[in-house]
């Protein structure tokens, strides 16, 4: 009997990753920061969030966008633009090759810096929608 509660937990718990997976394709990139220290002179631009999609998201996918749009007007008002990129309508667009999209991901750009938020929007949007909005905050913040 021991047994078969350790086989279906198994199973359970790999059904659950699997579906996990399936849905928010590409979030496994860490989260990562690319600086460009050579141009110095260039004007500081404006930090921008962008979030791609597919055209079919789950309920996760849609909390990301909702929570994300939420906390920019809260904290930021119309400091920070947002963007919503269906990456399967919008194949052709340029944002897709540059920052090398291949599934639902959440960036935070402010000209050569990116920081890849999508583990954490993931994780927490819909189970923890402050702790993640705390991460937001944080992130764009240190980049302001």
């Amino acid at each position: 009997m021991k047994r078969i509660f350790v086989i279906l937990t198994v199973i359970f718990t790999t059904g659950l990753l699997n579906t996990n997976a399936q849905c928010c394709a590409g979030a496994e990139k860490a989260e990562t920061v690319t600086k460009s220290c050579c141009d110095k002179n260039r004007e500081v631009s404006e930090v921008k969030a962008y979030y791609f999609h597919a055209t079919r998201r789950c309920a996760t996918c849609q909390a990301v966008e909702s929570v994300t749009k939420e906390a920019l007007k809260e904290y930021y008002g119309d400091k920070v633009a947002f963007t919503s990129i269906n990456r399967e309508e919008e194949k052709d667009n340029p944002l897709i090759e540059k920052y090398e999209i291949s599934g639902q991901t959440l960036l935070i750009i402010k000209g050569d810096e990116v920081v890849n938020l999508t583990n954490d929007a993931f994780l927490n949007a819909r189970t923890k929608p402050e702790k993640f909005k705390s991460k937001l905050k944080t992130t764009i913040d240190s980049m302001m």
